[in-house]
């Protein structure tokens, strides 16, 4: 008897639909095609150990199980419930004419218990959009894929249930999830506020600026000045997310596995904060099995990169073109995958070896050449896509012990949320431009044109600071987003005043003043 039931295989987030063909004859062999791997292969264990301990027998037959498209590569465990759906009804042992109503996926353990799956989202969607009746994840993944309205999803604990609800032996209702309520109640929920940061105005002004405009930043400092403390809290200031950004995201970290149980729509922006060990394929994504990366993990929201010199120079190295582009393609000679990758860079280091240089309460113990030499692990293509260069001081005794705490992420937000709101009027007729982090060449010299003084101050500070044409770029960047954050249609001096003051690392300028 030939029975077809459907899964999907998930390939970075592209989902294919995948047909378990199961047909049954006299014979004694268990065949499978349809190149699936080592987990799918060894799905024939868990399956027999499953359907047994249910009351079900493993049928004793010539079994050929084909996955269908056959030359696609299926991977992982998630097969084993469709697979032993239709093993079941191949051998009679089960009667349903609903199969071809439902997509499943699923790991059986050896009691026929479901256990999650990876994916669950981004398969929800392509059920949906293959006009399916209805999904069957495990009780795990019931939440994250009943985000996707008209279908139905039923969470199941263990394959008995499953088999209950084909065959119409039971009634299930279908999970509802109350998407946008959700979504809207958590966006604020913060730990981290800026209200606990004592002094350092100038450098959360310079958090501000960054995001207000998306722009990436650099903090340099002794240790102790605050600069984990602070970009810890940006994510508090940022825009909150809209719904499509929310379902971009959850996808992202569907695939990943990396959403709680809990979790229908990741509702805040993402904070990856990677250790410096951390290997070129885990940043950028990749691996036997295509997983996104820390980048792509970090989509729509920040990636902190804590000690910037102490990570691999070459792993550093990757960042620059996802930087620019703000999308990862992973091309290997058994796939090639594609992961969004927009995020704000968020850097800290210490000034010098010992971290101590320019501290008022530390005296340096580093030569200029050990200085140089620290402050050259970071190139200088990598500091050029960094707008905002800021460094940072610890904050005096008086500061820190005064009563009152500082400026709110809330009444942040809100200034920074207006200056948003303004790029979003000034970008709607340019697909996929957002923020003025984004702008290309021609909408720089539209929308953030400087006036005559202005180039005045520009010329100087190019040569002063011996600055690159990247460099400028970011200058009437960041200044745009000054204008944005004052109110100010025109970009004026004061405003590239600002913004120049954020270059603080450039090669010319700091290599100058450390070593004289």
């Amino acid at each position: 008897m030939l029975v077809k039931t459907y899964s999907a295989a998930v390939n970075g987030l592209d989902v294919t639909t995948v047909t378990v063909e199961v047909n049954i004859v006299p014979g004694v062999m268990y065949r499978m095609t349809g190149l699936g791997d080592m987990a799918v292969r060894e799905g024939r264990d868990r399956i027999a150990s499953a359907v047994q301990f249910n009351g079900y027998k493993f049928p004793h037959g010539d079994i050929t199980i084909n996955l269908a498209p056959a030359d696609l590569r299926k991977e992982g465990s998630s097969f084993d419930l469709p697979l032993a759906i239709g093993i079941l009804a191949a051998s009679g042992a089960i009667v349903s004419d609903v199969l071809d109503q439902f997509m499943m996926v699923g790991e059986l353990g050896l009691d026929g218990k479901l256990q999650p799956i990876k994916g669950a989202l981004p398969i929800a969607i392509k059920a949906r959009k293959e006009k399916l009746r209805g999904l069957i994840v495990p009780k795990q993944n019931e939440r994250e894929a009943a985000v996707v309205n008209n279908l139905e999803v039923y969470g199941m604990e263990n394959i008995l249930d499953v088999i209950k609800l084909l065959t119409g032996a039971s009634v299930f209702e279908p999970t509802i999830v109350d998407t946008r309520r959700e979504f809207y109640e958590q966006q604020y929920q913060y730990d981290l506020d800026f209200a606990d940061v004592r002094g350092q105005e100038n450098v959360k002004r310079a958090l501000e600026v960054a995001a207000a405009g998306g722009h990436n930043l650099i903090m340099v400092g002794p240790p102790g000045s605050g600069k984990s403390m602070m970009a810890k809290r940006l994510p508090s200031i940022l825009p909150p997310l809209s719904l499509a950004e929310s379902l971009e995201t959850t996808q992202i970290h569907s695939v990943a596995g990396k959403l709680k149980r809990e979790t229908s729509l990741i509702s805040q922006r993402p904070f990856r904060s990677p250790h410096h060990t951390i290997s070129e394929v885990a940043l950028v994504g990749g691996g036997t099995n295509p997983q996104p990366g820390e980048i792509s993990l970090a989509h729509n929201g920040v990636l902190f990169a804590d000690e910037l010199p102490e990570f691999n120079k070459q792993t550093l190295e990757v960042l620059r073109q996802p930087l620019e582009d703000h999308k990862i393609t992973i091309s290997r000679s058994k796939y090639t995958v594609e992961f969004p990758c927009s995020f704000m860079f968020i850097a800290s280091m210490n000034p010098c070896p010992c971290g101590y240089y320019n501290d008022p309460t530390h005296k340096c113990c580093c030569t200029p050449g050990q200085i140089q030499r620290y402050m050259n692990k970071i190139s200088g293509p990598l500091l050029d896509r960094i707008d905002i260069q800021c460094e940072i001081t610890p904050v005096p005794f008086k500061d820190i012990s005064k009563a009152e705490p500082g400026e709110s992420s809330s009444a942040i937000r809100e200034r920074v949320i207006k200056a948003r709101d303004i790029q979003t009027a000034r970008f709607k007729e340019y697909r996929g431009v957002h923020c003025n982090a984004q702008m290309t060449e021609r909408m720089i010299h539209e929308f953030a044109e400087p006036d005559d003084a202005s180039i005045a101050l520009l010329r100087t500070a190019m040569e002063k600071f011996s600055l690159s044409a990247r460099a400028y770029n970011r200058i009437l960047k960041v200044a745009r987003t000054i204008a944005d954050l004052a109110g100010s249609e025109r970009v004026e001096v004061q405003h590239i005043s600002e913004a120049i003051g954020y270059r603080n690392l450039d090669r010319g300028d700091w290599a100058e003043r450390r070593l004289y």
